[in-house]
């Protein structure tokens, strides 16, 4: 194995990585040793040269990623097992052979141990999103580890970077099937049906992460009249519509999105007059509600993707937030939900507060919601539980 270069980092800088905190921050580190290029591998030792770990460099304040905290060979072994383990945790949650849910993600970066990797595993397809120029890098044993470890079950594998890899990389890349190719992109969760359009949808083209919370509010639904907010594929609405409510609203400002809605209630509910769906601006639509709706689902995208913009993306939040707790009818319920990462638990929950106090109505905390068990966080890395929720109940 050829010597890789070695990252050396600032006194008293190596604690988090001891602790297995798997980034490591530009201003950590004091000196590189050996000629670096954005995706290399990298050892990463303390001040007195001890070894800590084996990671990709990037460009940016995190200068690398973690990948292993023991001296190993990064081969395509090593991406073979990773990715086992990460099937196997599948595996044993039952993913893999439910006759109910053949939508899951199989590798959840950071919380699978695979920093910059994403995969999601829709009915034999996976898609792949690589948000590293490491991950890139070795896309090839990404590719063969799904089809050994897949086996038959796999039917295509469709990689979807290009929007993800860093952009000053420079990286020719473009989105598209590496591996055959599957014309069924219907897939089922909880024996429920929905369209995937992984080629030109958001993200892998269904967020699977709100799973668990989709079967929430279907308990919620019975006789409501249920407002969906930021639609997207209408994921809220069919289980509302499954879970007996009395009319279902679904609102995106995309005509995509709503057509999307569309077609997924039809695949669930065909004919069922029960549902309509409107693309229009979110915060216009909330002005004019009033005592119209006894569910409200608020699940919008990150409003915040980087610290520097988090204020503003609070405000936005509790603007949001406010509208709803207004305009819902005396005993309704809100679904509340924030998605971007630099978003606490903590600001999440007082912005509620918040927002609650400037509506002037009294509020109680019925649920507190996060993203399922394929999307593992590492207990080392808290910044991965990016998914956070409130069942809220407004007086």
């Amino acid at each position: 194995m050829a010597q890789l270069p070695k990252v050396i980092l600032k006194k008293g800088k190596e604690q988090s990585i001891r602790r297995y905190h798997p980034w490591i921050f530009s201003g950590a580190i004091n000196t590189v040793e050996g000629e670096l290029t954005e995706g290399d591998l990298v050892e990463v030792y303390d001040a007195y040269e001890n070894f800590l770990a084996v990671g990709h460099c990037q460009v940016g304040s995190i200068a690398v990623r973690i990948l292993a905290f023991d001296p190993c060979e990064v081969n395509y072994e090593f991406w073979k097992e990773k990715i086992q383990k990460a099937y196997d945790l599948r595996k044993s949650l039952g993913f893999t052979t439910s006759e109910t849910t053949n939508a899951y993600r199989l590798v959840h970066a950071e919380g699978d141990s695979l920093p910059g990797l994403i995969i999601d595993f829709y009915n034999g397809t996976a898609v792949v999103q690589m948000h590293t120029v490491g991950m890139y890098l070795v896309q090839d044993h990404i590719l063969e580890a799904l089809k050994e470890i897949y086996g038959d079950q796999l039917i295509a594998v469709y990689n979807k970077s290009e929007g993800t890899l860093p952009y000053k990389a420079d990286l020719e890349t473009e989105n598209a099937y590496v591996f055959g190719r599957n014309p069924e992109k219907v897939a089922l969760e909880n024996g429920l049906k929905f369209h995937v359009d992984w080629e030109k949808g958001q993200k892998t083209g269904f967020f699977v992460d709100q799973r668990d919370n989709r079967s929430l509010l279907q308990k919620y639904s019975k006789g409501k009249d249920v407002l969906n907010m930021f639609c997207y594929t209408g994921g809220f609405s069919f289980y509302a519509m499954r879970g007996e409510a009395n009319m279902v609203h679904s609102v995106d400002s995309s005509e995509r999105a709503i057509q999307l809605t569309n077609d997924n209630v039809e695949l669930n509910f065909p004919g069922d007059k029960r549902h309509k769906a409107f693309a229009v601006d979110a915060f216009k639509y909330l002005n004019d509600i009033k005592d119209k709706y006894d569910l409200i689902v608020l699940d919008p995208p990150a409003f915040a993707k980087h610290q520097n913009v988090l204020k503003n993306a609070l405000n936005g939040y509790r603007r949001l937030n406010a509208k709803a707790i207004e305009q819902i009818r005396p005993g309704g319920i809100i679904f509340t939900f924030s998605c971007s990462q630099v978003v606490s638990k903590d600001q999440f929950r007082t912005m509620v507060f918040s927002a609650a106090a400037k509506a002037g109505r009294q509020v109680r905390i019925l649920h507190q919601m996060t993203q399922p068990a394929d999307h593992p966080v590492n207990i080392f890395h808290p910044e991965g539980e990016y998914l956070k929720g409130l069942v809220i109940y407004v007086e």
